[in-house]
């Protein structure tokens, strides 16, 4: 089995790009499914039945809408703020501040040489 025919097998099968959007398979694990039991397997009428008895709203009526940016919309962007822990991102902040702080104090020279050198050939009595 090579990759062209699995690219072709998933043209033909275009539900399997919903588990992998939703994040509940890979493509590396369909490409495994794939090399392992091949095109006309039993396996395959899980992933192909479900999507179809019950299609997403997405896939009933794709809409664009303005709040959509690339793959990723706002609603999405939300939910992924949600699930943020918040302290850990403060932690990281106050790293990363730090080490910006430590590079700066290294590449500015704060403390100038005042010391001046006396010259040579003068005398204490001159």
């Amino acid at each position: 089995m090579s990759k062209e025919n699995f690219k072709m097998f998933v043209r033909s099968h275009p539900e399997l790009v919903h588990y992998v959007t939703n994040n509940q398979m890979t493509w590396q694990k369909f490409y495994e499914l794939y090399d392992m039991y091949g095109e006309n397997n039993s396996i395959w009428q899980s992933y192909f039945s479900s999507s179809r008895v019950n299609p997403t709203p997405e896939q009933q009526s794709p809409k664009t809408t303005a709040s959509t940016v690339g793959d990723t919309s706002l609603k999405d962007l939300f939910n992924l703020v949600k699930q943020m822990d918040l302290e850990t991102v403060r932690k990281g902040v106050d790293g990363l501040s730090k080490a910006v702080a430590l590079v700066q104090d290294l590449t500015t020279n704060k403390k100038q040489n005042n010391y001046q050198a006396r010259p040579l050939y003068k005398h204490l009595e001159d």
